[in-house]
């Protein structure tokens, strides 16, 4: 699907990971490239037990950090269309873990008139696909470098895609296709989104990590 502008309008943007689906994309992502010969079985070990802590307490940046970096070193050199392939067994996995009642709220901002897009740190085309499956009129990820050879450089086309790079990665597009951040709204369960959700006029918290839901109290935004 086409990627639309808003019209000068405001628009709604949602984190991924604990906000549209229950869990994490990266693991669901990292299961697949571990079928595929891509990631041994103990870097897998690792992140499943990165994720189950994600999943119980939130994430950090240092963590993150950590994950981005072991990431970089996995997949460099890897061809980009063996990655392209490997979408719709991702897609597959990622699909049964959306949550209905998110599903719900983008289909009330569409109807009210405002674009919806997802923002996550997640790859750029597999979020720009999750979308158009979903019925969004598009995606903000994380852009990785392909050389001239065709493979993953393991470095990045632009922002990273967390925490200030969210807000960067948001305000670029925004700029391009005419959306008002101050008249937007954005959906996140971490605070590690603090940036992005004070960038636009609406904030909601989705699922929120301990951190985030003090924010939350204090500043009145809505909580889901």
């Amino acid at each position: 699907m086409a990627e639309q502008s808003s019209e000068g309008n405001g628009a709604a943007f949602f984190d991924l990971d604990k906000t549209l689906m229950a869990g994490s994309s990266g693991m669901v992502f990292a299961r697949v490239a571990n079928r595929r010969g891509f990631v041994p079985r103990g870097q897998l070990a690792r992140w499943g037990w990165d994720h189950l802590r994600y999943r119980l307490r939130g994430s950090s940046d240092e963590q993150t950090n950590a994950v981005l970096e072991v990431a970089k070193r996995v997949f460099a050199e890897i061809p980009e269309r063996d990655v392209e392939r490997m979408a719709p067994e991702v897609l597959a996995g990622i699909l049964p873990r959306i949550y209905p009642q998110m599903l719900d709220e983008v289909h009330r901002h569409q109807d009210q008139g405002r674009a919806t897009f997802i923002v996550s740190a997640a790859g750029n085309d597999l979020v720009k696909t999750l979308a158009a499956v979903l019925g969004m009129e598009g995606g903000i990820g994380t852009r990785w470098a392909v050389g001239g050879d065709g493979k993953y450089t393991g470095e990045m086309d632009g922002p990273f895609v967390y925490g200030n790079g969210k807000v960067e990665a948001m305000r670029r597009f925004a700029d391009k296709h005419d959306i008002d951040l101050s008249e937007s709204w954005a959906y996140s369960d971490s605070v590690s989104d603090l940036p992005m959700l004070r960038a636009v006029g609406h904030a909601v918290v989705v699922n929120p990590d301990g951190p985030l839901l003090e924010i939350a109290r204090q500043e009145g935004w809505q909580v889901m």
